[in-house]
Parts: structure tokens; sequence; C-alpha cells
């Protein structure tokens, strides 16, 4: 199994209902070549949710950057788009048809979060891979991510935390910060 650390895939998409499953099918096949398989299903999950979103809540321009990061210990998934609200939390009933997304991507997730950025905003998820790149689970600490709001699994995150800034901060997906 080939796991190496640092890598990164970027794509630039419009959030259209077709474009989501292509997506889905790009990040499968990333994942694949990077040896992370047991990490499809989730990650593929929740970006599939992340685009989504673009595509139903953001106005006007639906294009977006999609970012894969492999540190060779966790992967972060992140979805940056052109408007500046962030993303609220709701908590729908199970059988709901819509609003049951963020949940769902806190419940797959290690730690997610989501902030602005000059230009719109970020949300991210991340997974451990210990298991995906054959190490042992225990005794093994991962920093958190930080971010403007980084949630531990299951949890939802606040609208925001007011004290983050890109200088104080590092953006967990770096490339995203300044777009």
């Amino acid at each position: 199994m080939t796991t190496q650390a640092d890598r990164e895939y970027t794509l630039d998409m419009e959030a259209e209902p077709a474009r989501v499953p292509q997506a889905r099918r790009i990040v499968a096949a990333h994942l694949r070549h990077w040896g992370l398989e047991s990490l499809i299903q989730p990650v593929s999950l929740g970006v599939c949710e992340l685009l989504t979103n673009v595509q139903r809540h953001v106005d006007g321009d639906k294009r977006c950057t999609l970012e894969l990061r492999w540190t060779g210990r966790s992967l972060t998934a992140a979805v940056a788009d052109h408007d500046r609200r962030l993303p609220q939390v709701h908590s729908s009933l199970p059988e709901a048809a819509h609003g049951r997304g963020l949940a769902m991507v806190a419940s797959l997730s290690d730690s997610w979060g989501t902030h602005r950025t000059p230009g719109g905003k970020v949300v991210w998820f991340t997974l451990r891979a210990e298991v995906a790149a054959g190490l042992p689970l225990e005794g093994l600490t991962v920093p958190p991510t930080d971010a403007v709001t980084a949630q531990p699994r299951g949890q939802a995150a606040p609208a925001e935390r007011v004290d983050w800034t890109p200088e104080s901060d590092p953006d967990p997906i770096g490339a995203l910060a300044g777009r």
C-alpha cells in the first residue's frame, strides 16, 4: 500500500448537479491512487455533501475549488466558494429530505469546520487515516487541525470563531487561504 505524505489535489469546478457525481468519481480515483481505499466512501460522501451545498445555497456564481490534502496521517477535504455566508447546521429529523448534510459530515469525520476567506468561505473536514496507512491507532496522536471551527467527530460547529484571522491561524488546507 502506497501512502506517501504530502499529496495534494485541487479541482476548480462549477457546482452543478451533473458535476457532483463526476467529482465523486475523481475523488475516489485519487484516493485509490494514493492507497487510501478505506477512505473512499466517507470522503466521497462528505465531498458530495459540500458540493451539493454550494449548488443549492450559493447564489449566482457556483464556481468552487475542491481540495484534497493527504499528510501521511490524515486527509483533509475542503470546498471553497465565493459566498461569504457560513453554512448552518440544522437539527433535522433523520427522514428529512434536506438539511442533514453538515450533521452527516460531522458524524463521518474526525473534525470539520468553516471559515470566511477574503473571497468567500471554506468548508472542510478531516479524517485520520492511521488504519488506511497500516499504522496502529494506539499511542498515536494527531494534532488538531487549526481553523475557524475545528470540531470533534459528530459535533456541530459554532457559526464562526470571532478571533480568527489568516495571520493568526493557518488555514487547514493552505492553498485556499487566499482565495
